[in-house]
């Protein structure tokens, strides 16, 4: 997306936060291809017999968007990190449900500097979700860095600016959160 496009995409946030339902009107399609871009990377690791469909999983989380009110949307990044948190949880809750109280499967994964979630074995989200709640717990920054990066797709600059850091703090925590989460994911 180019800089004037995340403009305009930052002002229509900001204008339908302030309650024009016009500027909704005109971010649907924008939002749509991104949730989209997001739902595919999450639904590609999952199983293939999985019960939530990308176009569901879009859906869901497009309707909890909407219906937040009182939503000061910062920018564009900030927009896409907390939709790609709402994914995350949809996702999470399906897997509890499916799971119930045991674990199935081990974990194995690589984070690599594109973000790209390449599971070895069929992943356990449960899992991840757990570890990254405990990291979250230890060391809420390298948890929100994870977040922004992993399941919402932001990049090493939109990462910085959502979280007021410099782009090598953001690379230096992306490091060490990773070399953590693979720790404790190999431990489970």
């Amino acid at each position: 997306m180019s800089a004037p496009q995340e403009k305009e995409l930052t002002l229509l946030l900001k204008a339908w936060a302030g309650g024009d339902q016009k500027a909704l009107a005109q971010l649907v399609p924008h939002v749509q291809r991104e949730l989209h871009r997001l739902a595919s990377l999450y639904m590609a690791g999952e199983r293939v017999n999985h019960p939530l469909q990308t176009t569901a999983l879009i859906n869901e989380a497009y309707i909890r968007l909407i219906e937040w009110k009182n939503v000061q949307w910062q920018n564009r990044a900030h927009f896409f990190a907390v939709a790609a948190q709402m994914m995350r949880r949809i996702l999470v809750d399906a897997a509890r449900a499916r799971l119930g109280s045991k674990r199935a499967g081990s974990f194995e994964t690589t984070l690599d500097e594109e973000c790209v979630f390449r599971p070895e074995k069929s992943p356990d989200l449960v899992a991840l979700d757990d570890a990254l709640t405990r990291l979250a717990e230890l060391d809420p920054r390298k948890s929100k860095v994870v977040e922004l990066r992993f399941f919402g797709g932001l990049g090493l600059e939109e990462t910085a600016a959502v979280l007021q850091i410099s782009d090598r703090t953001v690379l230096r925590e992306w490091n060490l959160a990773k070399a953590w989460l693979y720790r404790e994911l190999k431990r489970d």
